[in-house]
């Protein structure tokens, strides 16, 4: 199969100095693209800075002959998320690519947990999410092309101890890429999630022995796909970890209706309103939201209709 090229296209990530996003900015620069290395060099709990990480990202395309420009603002603020795109229309004159990989932890219990703690993880996942996709959104809509990719996490799905900050950011991104794919799509532009899982530091203190190879080079292959002119997803999610690729999604059970409840009659139907055996998969693109809602008034009315007929 022909490779999947970059040429003339210009990609912005954040938290590229290490790690997963490293690893997409030298992915992406080798097949063509002109990249903007963005990261502030940040502690893993988003405390400090040192501008030697995206530098040296930078220094690796070069010598491989690609282009490439760091740019060091934090996604933390709206002026940051601004620069940062800034950066790349003052470097290369437009934006094709946006992944947002900057990420922090600070871990603590949902007893325990300090709003400063809370706030600081909100501020680069979710709200540094915002602040870039803002920036970049309207010109990629005016171009009439983009790719957005997002990054949440299996906390953001499922959840996980100690990290309510973390699993309340990455499940807020999720909705965020969902209203860039349905406002986006009439303009060519696509917004998808990608959920992954490697080794890097952030796993530090883990003990990692006994788990397969997880580096980050098998989580990029599904980031360039979503950053690609070929991607044929919008408002979707792609499970990355330990070689697998998958898709996760959001279904419903069909429920059950009654024209009036109680809280009774609610613990004595639970087992046929968890039912899963004729779920719903509704697609955000192009109309999941509006197909909720029509399905769920088609059963009322189907269900009001025997009503009437049995009395």
């Amino acid at each position: 199969m022909p490779e999947l090229r970059f040429d003339n296209r210009v990609a912005v990530i954040t938290g590229a100095g290490r790690g997963l996003g490293r690893t997409y900015a030298l992915l992406l620069a080798s097949r063509g693209a002109r990249v903007v290395v963005n990261d502030p060099g940040s502690s893993i709990s988003g405390e400090d800075t040192d501008a030697g990480p995206a530098a040296d990202v930078v220094q690796e395309i070069r010598d491989a002959g690609g282009e490439a420009v760091a740019c060091t603002e934090s996604v933390a603020t709206a002026e940051g998320g601004r620069a940062i795109i800034d950066a790349a229309i003052d470097a290369f004159g437009r934006i094709d690519v946006l992944v947002h990989n900057a990420g922090n932890n600070r871990y603590a219990s949902l007893s325990e947990m300090s709003y400063a703690d809370f706030d600081a993880v909100l501020d680069v996942h979710l709200r540094g999410a915002f602040h870039v996709v803002r920036a970049a959104f309207p010109l990629m809509c005016e171009a009439g092309y983009g790719r957005v990719v997002l990054t949440s996490s299996i906390g953001g799905i499922y959840g996980n101890k100690n990290v309510a900050n973390y699993g309340a950011a990455k499940a807020g991104i999720i909705g965020l890429s969902n209203v860039a794919a349905l406002e986006g799509y009439d303009h060519g532009v696509r917004s998808n999630v990608i959920i992954p899982a490697a080794i890097t530091r952030l796993a530090e203190g883990l003990d990692t022995s006994a788990y397969p190879p997880m580096g980050p080079e098998l989580t990029a292959p599904a980031v360039g796909w979503l950053a690609h002119e070929s991607c044929s997803i919008t408002g979707e999610m792609l499970v990355s970890i330990a070689g697998r690729v998958a898709r996760a999604y959001i279904a419903e059970t069909e429920g059950v209706y009654q024209p009036e409840w109680s809280v009774e009659d609610v613990g004595e139907r639970i087992a046929e309103i968890r039912d899963t055996t004729d779920s719903w998969l509704l697609p955000v693109v192009p109309s999941g939201h509006v197909d909720h809602i029509t399905k769920s008034f088609a059963l009322a009315t189907e269900g009001s209709a025997r009503v009437s007929q049995s009395l």
